[in-house]
């Protein structure tokens, strides 16, 4: 647990930014019935009923110090989408940085390993090169700021 709260304490480095990763799963939901407007006296009604649309992932990585959030919403939750989700923070996003530090669970998406299932080994190089991994420790995954910002994002 000391690891990560040292990892958050670094003060903010351009070069070297903090990230914090995570992916939550979220059901695709329709109203069936239009809500009932408010009205003197009475509240929006809203029914309970709904039809269930699918599902999706959203993969969220939030930099703490900067507040600077990358949201992205997927149709699948598999190794590959997080392989190329990591791959466009250290292309797209972070480009100048010599070093990204993600602060992350240990879902076994979250490894190095799910690089060499999606890309050659010259990419996997460059990632593994620039992308520090520092995991929360088992049962401890609320260290994980991203774990708040997926909070936040379902509400």
């Amino acid at each position: 647990m000391e690891h990560i709260l040292d990892v958050y304490a670094e003060p903010y480095a351009p070069e070297r930014p903090v990230l914090c990763f995570d992916e939550m799963p979220s059901q695709q939901l329709a109203v069936v019935r239009a809500p009932l407007p408010a009205a003197p006296g009475k509240a929006r009604r809203e029914d309970y009923e709904y039809a269930r649309q699918g599902t999706c992932n959203v993969l969220l990585a939030f930099e703490p110090l900067t507040g600077r959030r990358h949201v992205q919403v997927i149709a699948t939750r598999k190794n590959p989408d997080v392989a190329q989700a990591m791959h466009e923070l250290v292309a797209i996003h972070y480009p100048h940085a010599k070093q990204l530090r993600v602060v992350l669970d240990n879902l076994s998406t979250h490894t190095p390993a799910v690089f060499y299932q999606t890309f050659t080994p010259e990419v996997v190089r460059e990632l593994t090169r620039k992308i520090v991994f520092h995991y929360t420790p088992k049962h401890g995954s609320w260290l994980n700021m991203a774990e708040c910002e997926c909070s936040v994002l379902s509400r």
